[in-house]
């Protein structure tokens, strides 16, 4: 009597995955500013949403604080990957803090265009998530015509008077769902045929990427694991682009601890991700923990190449040799 073959486990692994430009450049900010200036580096808000990184950055010396005027007169203040309003900017000189912007340059561009329509006479609809950092700091560069949309259902509570508004346009937040943000688009374009589009994508390269990434593994994927912490947007995103393009279950967990053996009952491929806020370390010890209850078979699977840096903030830039 044969014994039966067990079926064969497998993990499909994104790429690209991890790290983007925008994350490696707000945390090296901090490494930098932490070796030239020494302890204590503050920072305002979480530098990227990852508990990995804030609680590794913390045991070095830095001190996150929520709002500017925790900070002591004179110390150092990174303003993290998210972006920051001009009355922020503002706080900060009042107080006479010695000022490091870790804004993540594609922030940057889409401030730029809030600031440039707003100047132009523009109201801007900001598809977004209400409270987040980058919502807040983007609203704040025009906070008198900015109007927030949160999800499809935003689009109904937006007020009546931009019905006959002839200079109109939408931004979006960076880390959206791409799929989700047409949708909302394209809801506002039959609610206001005036409305106008911006000049580029407000959605970044990474965020972009690592969506089609997980699309690419989900469809036959039984389960997907995205590494990445709960207050991290692009890393949730990940999580609901994979149930809809096809995976049976999918979850978001910061550290392999926390899979639950129960996700693995059944179950023969696994695609694995991370959001763009998570060092690699994570998510080698997702496949590590995974290897060791049988799925040792690691196929990567690249939809795109990245080789986009930034620079750092001019004053933690290495001297010109």
């Amino acid at each position: 009597m044969t014994s039966p073959v067990e079926t064969n486990k497998k993990v499909l692994l994104a790429a690209p995955r991890g790290y983007c430009a925008g994350v490696d450049r707000a945390v090296e900010t901090v490494e930098r500013a932490l070796e030239k200036y020494g302890t204590p580096v503050y920072v305002r808000k979480e530098i990227v949403h990852n508990r990995h990184v804030v609680d590794s950055l913390a045991r070095r010396g830095a001190i996150f604080v929520e709002e500017t005027d925790e900070v002591p007169e004179g110390a150092h203040l990174v303003f993290s990957a998210h972006g920051v309003s001009p009355a922020v900017h503002a706080e900060a000189k009042r107080l006479k803090l010695n000022t490091l912007d870790a804004t993540c340059p594609l922030v940057t561009k889409v401030h730029n265009e809030a600031k440039r329509f707003a100047r132009d006479g523009y109201h801007i609809l900001l598809v977004g998530h209400e409270g987040h950092e980058e919502v807040e700091g983007t609203a704040g560069e025009a906070p008198d015509v900015t109007h927030l949309v949160d999800g499809v259902e935003g689009v109904e509570s937006l007020p009546e008077f931009l019905q006959h508004e002839e200079k109109l346009v939408w931004l979006s937040q960076t880390t959206l769902s791409v799929d989700e943000t047409m949708e909302i688009v394209d809801l506002l374009h039959a609610k206001y045929p005036q409305l106008e589009n911006p000049p580029s994508d407000d959605i970044c390269y990474a965020t972009q990427n690592r969506q089609v990434a997980v699309k690419a593994i989900s469809e036959n994927a039984d389960l997907v694991i995205v590494v990445g912490s709960q207050n991290s947007s692009n890393s949730k995103r990940l999580v609901e682009v994979a149930l809809q393009a096809g995976a049976k279950a999918s979850y978001l967990v910061d550290f392999a601890h926390e899979i639950d053996e129960k996700w693995l009952e059944g179950v023969s491929t696994i695609g694995i991700s991370s959001g763009a806020s998570v060092p690699e370390i994570l998510v080698q010890d997702v496949l590590e923990f995974l290897r060791n209850r049988g799925f040792s078979d690691v196929e990567e699977v690249r939809t795109a190449a990245e080789k986009i840096t930034f620079a750092l903030p001019r004053d933690l830039r290495p001297p010109r040799t």
